[in-house]
């Protein structure tokens, strides 16, 4: 089955989603403000992806791996059931999936980007950015002598 057949699309999952894109929570927009445009290492996210039958917060595609941002309502036990299965299907169809609340984002962003960075890291090896910078004398790799 090819990839497209895979992931059949309704036009009202993608209108939903596209109306989604237009409704960021705070930590949602703070996300994509440091992601988007390829501006997070190289590395290329889209947001409010259909992946049917759900819709994903942010999607690296090169990697599969999923960001999801969760505020209070994901904190039921009927919510945390659901999300459970959520996760589970997008793990079957190859996806790492990462979730974190919206406060985690809003109080410790930098954690939350390490963490993704980190998962990526593991998929793809180095980032795009790391492997055309030289390299750094703060991170202990410059010339010998220099502090």
């Amino acid at each position: 089955m090819d990839e497209k057949r895979k992931n059949r699309v309704s036009t009202g999952l993608r209108s939903f989603a596209k109306e989604q894109r237009s409704l960021p929570t705070r930590a949602e927009d703070l996300f994509w403000q440091q992601v988007r445009a390829g501006r997070f290492h190289g590395y290329k996210f889209k947001r409010q992806v259909p992946i049917a039958p759900y819709i994903v917060d942010f999607l690296c595609a090169e990697a599969r791996v999923i960001v999801e941002l969760d505020g209070t309502p994901h904190d039921t036990p009927e919510r945390r059931a659901h999300d459970e299965r959520r996760d589970a299907f997008l793990r079957s169809q190859g996806f790492q999936v990462l979730r974190f609340s919206n406060d985690l984002m809003l109080g410790n962003g930098n954690l939350v980007l390490d963490s993704v960075r980190q998962a990526i890291e593991a998929e793809l090896g180095p980032s795009p950015d790391l492997l055309r910078r030289p390299p750094s004398p703060a991170e202990g790799r410059g010339k010998q002598g220099v502090p």
